[in-house]
């Protein structure tokens, strides 16, 4: 039985991704689950090529990487400088951009320090929406979720919080630290579960999907050893790719699968194609 919180968090997350996902993303869709890409996985391009790559595979929705909207050097003032100046056509172009290869930029990645200023976290919902994006992806700390809950009410957007596998204090890595960061939130603030990180952290996100589903807008599908293990080509590592994305297809198709490479392997555009054949397979058997 689901609490009045759960449901009113469900509603508001199916109000978002999901209601795009079938009007953008069939030609990515299996088994009713939208397998779309983090643009970071093209890292080692401009996002022209990038976009040329993800559309040569067959991506149909994305989440749209820093690494492809913000500066690569530090810019003169800072990057905080850098993003409360910059024009918010640079996202509208970028999604223009996408959209016409027929990828849906569906999350905008926008990651905040510790010392992010309410200033700065209130930019990336303008960029967001500039790009057309429903919600942003984040890695944080977690005293500056409260700041960001009281923007993304503002916004009326929601924010997934990324974890990564460091385990220490005032990150966002264990299940006890989703749960501090989602308590006495609103339903604005939500999880983006990075599976990889999460197994090399030494938790199961097969289980820890399974009862907090709700709670999630995105996954990050990668694959890692555990104990802080490295990425490796799917299926090689201790990450429970299979099972979650079954549970996805079976009980959560509103929530989009973005793979993200991080091994190397040399060429990228292949390993891509082949992480996505993987998960593809999955999901259609």
């Amino acid at each position: 039985m689901h609490t009045k919180h759960e449901i009113t968090r469900r509603s508001a997350l199916l109000a978002g991704p999901g209601a795009l996902l079938a009007a953008y993303s069939r030609r990515s869709t299996f088994g009713g689950v939208a397998l779309g890409i983090q643009t970071r996985s093209f890292k080692d391009r401009p996002l022209d090529e990038a976009i040329a790559a993800m559309s040569l595979i067959g991506f149909g929705s994305c989440e749209l990487s820093g690494t492809h909207v913000e500066p690569q050097t530090p810019p003169a003032g800072g990057l905080r400088q850098w993003r409360l100046t910059v024009p918010l056509d640079l996202f509208a172009t970028a999604g223009e951009k996408l959209r016409q290869a027929g990828i849906e930029p569906l999350f905008l990645t926008y990651n905040l320090s510790a010392t992010s200023s309410e200033a700065e976290i209130a930019r990336g919902f303008e960029m967001a929406k500039a790009l057309g994006a429903t919600a942003i992806s984040s890695s944080t700390k977690l005293n500056v979720v409260p700041a960001i809950d009281a923007v993304a009410k503002r916004y009326k957007m929601r924010v997934g919080l990324h974890n990564h596998s460091i385990i220490r204090a005032g990150e966002i890595t264990t299940p006890d630290d989703f749960a501090e960061a989602l308590r006495g939130r609103s339903e604005y603030i939500a999880v983006t579960l990075d599976i990889g990180h999460f197994t090399a952290a030494g938790f199961d996100p097969a289980l820890w999907f399974r009862q907090h589903h709700r709670d999630v807008i995105s996954l990050h599908i990668k694959d890692r050893k555990k104990d802080e293990g490295p990425p490796v080509p799917f299926g090689e590592g201790d990450t429970p790719i299979d099972q979650v994305l079954r549970y996805t297809r079976e009980n959560a198709r509103d929530i989009p699968a973005l793979i993200e490479y991080e091994y190397d392997a040399g060429d990228r555009v292949a390993e891509i194609r082949k992480c996505f054949d993987y998960c593809k397979n999955v999901l259609s058997s």
